[in-house]
């Protein structure tokens, strides 16, 4: 992988092997762990025809196709690009499967009140893809030449099924999906879990250590004294009255 590349394409590398993009409908972050043997992409974007971009670059950039999708959580602007990837495996945590059968439809209303017109909106929620693969507490996959990539499920916090994915090396990379967030504040929905949402960025934060980068699911990568801020900050909103 070339940096420079990365560069020029919108992909930041941020250690060797690991990658991400901002794109630029609502920001959203997409991350790229690229190992021997496989190419993880974590999250899809908002319309098929991102996710489709996304997997052209990925094998411009690598020389090899995404073989392993992550899904940090269900919302539409991270999970309706992966009909694009047609034979990857897709993992998500467990409870992401139920959530994303039920809202389906609902998904695809919402892209619209975002910003999405109507018509990829309703594509993508019509053949919206379930995960195959799913995590219940932790799952590492194997990318080959020693590089790692641990898919775990911190705890309820943006949703009840947040998946977070932990890249080891120097630096470590974390990728924390919507759970920590930089360009705003952080949403929380009908879907969300206030109360465990600290505890949740607490378990991010023993794994990550002082050390690592924290990639959000919206914004410029952090460190962990912005995560505690943020902890402290939900804290104090969710607190109750």
């Amino acid at each position: 992988m070339d940096t420079a590349q990365f560069n020029a394409d919108g992909w930041e590398q941020l250690a060797p092997g690991v990658a991400r993009r901002r794109l630029p409908f609502l920001d959203v972050t997409i991350g790229l762990v690229v190992g021997d043997d496989g190419v993880l992409l974590i999250d899809t974007g908002s319309t098929i025809a991102e996710g489709a971009q996304l997997r052209l670059q990925v094998l411009e950039l690598t020389g090899r196709p995404v073989t392993h999708i992550a899904l940090t959580h269900g919302h539409f602007d991270h999970v309706f690009g992966t009909a694009a990837f047609a034979g990857v495996r897709v993992y998500g945590e467990r409870s992401l499967d139920g959530y994303l059968e039920r809202e389906q439809h609902a998904l695809g209303e919402d892209a619209v009140k975002q910003g999405v017109d109507p018509g990829p909106a309703s594509e993508a929620a019509d053949v919206l893809v379930r995960p195959d693969q799913l995590v219940d507490d932790a799952c590492e996959l194997d990318l080959g030449g020693g590089r790692t990539a641990l898919l775990f499920h911190p705890g309820a916090g943006h949703t009840t099924h947040d998946l977070a994915v932990f890249v080891p090396g120097t630096p470590g990379v974390l990728f924390c999906g919507d759970l920590v967030e930089e360009s705003g504040e952080p949403l929380a929905g009908t879907d969300a879990a206030p109360a465990a949402w600290p505890a949740t960025l607490d378990r991010l934060l023993a794994l990550g250590g002082e050390t690592a980068l924290y990639v959000p699911g919206h914004g410029a990568v952090v460190d962990a004294r912005f995560v505690r801020a943020q902890r402290d900050a939900l804290t104090a909103r969710f607190a109750p009255s």
